[in-house]
């Protein structure tokens, strides 16, 4: 790019921030030097492939969706949580939101994300252990008790039976005297990353596209503020993929996603808005950061180009951030502080949209009160004290940051390429990305080249290749056992009595009918969101629900592969 285009491209940059909002605060460092908003070339100067790194705010948004970076509007704090019954994780949100957290992301126990009630056989030990148990829209209205749902921003990790559980969310956000229309948040309901590496569903992958095709039309007409669809990459770099394999892995299944909703006569510039991304920040501090501005660049160049998105809503990739569980070590749990605010920090400069900060005790248990706290604090410090909001994109122009993104963004094109071949030459039912996914979920394409992954790094950790402090070196320590957080057999035993006087106390016949007119909306071409909000009006429970689907449906069982 030659000094007049780079010149040019800094004057539109400099009317876009003028025009924007900025937020009050002291953008001057600790000693009190004023620092520019952006930083690019030398004025006069020209910069071979400048357009690939650009300005904040403009395509390819390799630097940020904003002319303003962080002065403008911080990430969001999210910190994840859901433990117990949904009172008891009802009093940690009221903790977090009281602390200074922005928004909520809500963590389900096992049963209620495989769509079983705490009652089912099946849910046996597991009830309120890794998040909170919701049987039914009464629960829901407990979880957000004293809580505006208008006022904050709810995330919802949760993908096979995502949909009735967003019903319930509805619900209880009518139940408070809310338009629904105000409602903002995200929804994960990434069906796609539970075939590649989480296994959370329920059913095969098309009944699945169904309702989410169902969703995003819904969401679409009714809460158009409201995000349906949370792409997630987070749990394929959890399963051991590489980080290119988590960015690629992840926009493909997003294009799947697109296509999913071309396919329903859907405009892409209405619901491509409301798709949304999670990735992992793992421990190669610059890798991470390289990994969030390539996904950027992709994502637009891809709406663009293949897609076809003309509004730059349309382009923008909004992303939210948690730091690598797998990343958190059992020996010398301390040290996860560390680690914690070192991937927060890439994610931050990556340009994140919100961010979660795992807790130094979540490789033993749920966090303690105290952890989530330390947890809390560690985002705010880098949010008020570092000075690492003042400039958008710092790294920008970095010789290393910059090929580091070039080299992720190329393998991860490549990817796209093996994908799309996977799918064969058509014709494709939804699109050819879609095609390729599902032959690569049905080949184990996708838990083969993880699983080879995760090998090869677990091998550089036994040769000592690659160091863990307190696993494989430095293992000497004068750290003492932790106190964690035990949940209670108790838990169980109450929300399974609960759920027992809340279906006594209901409608049975209305229930019935419901459940039944539901089903029967799923075998024609209606929306099935309507007739399940109905059900869930009529404290029909979650296991309910699935139940009638999986016996109309059937459920999923991965092919057995060696």
């Amino acid at each position: 790019m030659n000094a007049d285009e780079i010149a040019a491209g800094r004057a539109r940059w400099q009317a876009r921030y003028d025009a924007a909002r900025k937020r009050d605060a002291d953008f001057t460092t600790l000693s009190g030097t004023t620092v520019q908003p952006v930083y690019g070339p030398p004025e006069g100067t020209a910069y071979p492939g400048f357009e690939r790194i650009g300005w904040p705010g403009e395509f390819p948004y390799t630097r940020g969706l904003h002319p303003t970076g962080y002065r403008g509007r911080a990430w969001t704090i999210r910190q994840f949580a859901g433990f117990g019954n949904a009172q008891q994780t009802n009093e940690r949100y009221k903790m977090i939101l009281g602390a200074g957290g922005g928004g909520l992301s809500v963590a389900f126990d096992m049963p209620t994300l495989m769509g079983r009630d705490s009652d089912d056989p099946q849910a046996l030990g597991e009830v309120g252990h890794c998040g909170v148990a919701v049987d039914s829209a009464a629960d829901m209205e407990v979880l957000f008790d004293g809580i505006d749902l208008a006022g904050v921003t709810t995330s919802m990790t949760i993908s096979g039976p995502a949909v009735p559980v967003f019903c319930m969310y509805l619900v209880a956000a009518e139940r408070q005297g809310i338009d629904l229309s105000r409602l903002d948040g995200t929804l994960q309901t990434d069906i796609f990353k539970e075939y590649i590496a989480q296994k959370e569903w329920l059913f095969d992958p098309e009944p699945h596209l169904r309702l989410i095709g169902d969703l995003m039309e819904y969401c679409a007409a009714e809460i158009p503020r409201y995000k349906p669809l949370s792409v997630s990459g987070y749990h394929i770099r959890e399963a051991g993929s590489t980080a290119a394999q988590e960015l690629a892995y992840t926009l493909a299944d997003g294009f799947g996603y697109v296509e999913l909703g071309l396919s329903r006569g859907l405009d892409v510039n209405v619901f491509a808005p409301g798709l949304s991304f999670f990735f992992d920040a793992h421990l190669d501090f610059f890798e991470e950061i390289a990994k969030f501005r390539a996904a950027r660049r992709i994502w637009a160049r891809w709406l663009r180009d293949v897609y076809g998105a003309t509004s730059e809503k349309a382009l923008w990739l909004r992303f939210h951030t948690q730091t690598a569980g797998v990343s958190l070590t059992a020996q010398q749990p301390v040290n996860n502080v560390v680690r914690t605010a070192v991937e927060a920090l890439a994610a931050v400069l990556g340009g994140t949209n919100s961010l979660h900060t795992n807790a130094l005790d979540e490789t033993l248990a749920l966090p303690t009160d105290e952890s989530a706290e330390i947890a809390l604090r560690t985002q705010q410090v880098l949010m008020e004290e570092i000075g690492v909001t003042n400039v958008a994109d710092p790294l920008g122009g970095s010789w290393y940051v910059e090929a580091l993104t070039d080299a992720i963004e190329a393998e991860a094109e490549a990817i796209f390429a093996r994908i799309r071949q996977l799918g064969g030459d058509g014709p494709h039912r939804i699109g050819p990305m879609t095609s390729g996914i599902l032959r690569g979920i049905e080949d184990g394409w996708f838990t083969g080249h993880i699983a080879e992954s995760a090998f090869t790094y677990q091998q550089a950790l036994e040769k000592g290749d690659k160091k863990i402090v307190g696993v494989n070196c430095h293992t000497g320590t004068t750290a003492k056992e932790l106190e964690i957080l035990r949940i209670s057999h108790e838990v169980e035993l109450e929300q399974r009595r609960v759920l027992a006087e809340r279906k006594a106390a209901r409608d049975d016949a209305a229930v019935t009918a419901a459940v039944t007119r539901m089903v029967e909306v799923s075998r024609t071409g209606g929306n099935m969101i309507p007739p399940m909000l109905d059900a869930v009006r009529a404290e029909a429970t979650l296991g309910e629900i699935c139940d009638a689907l999986r016996a109309e449906w059937g459920t999923y069982r991965e092919p057995a592969r060696f």
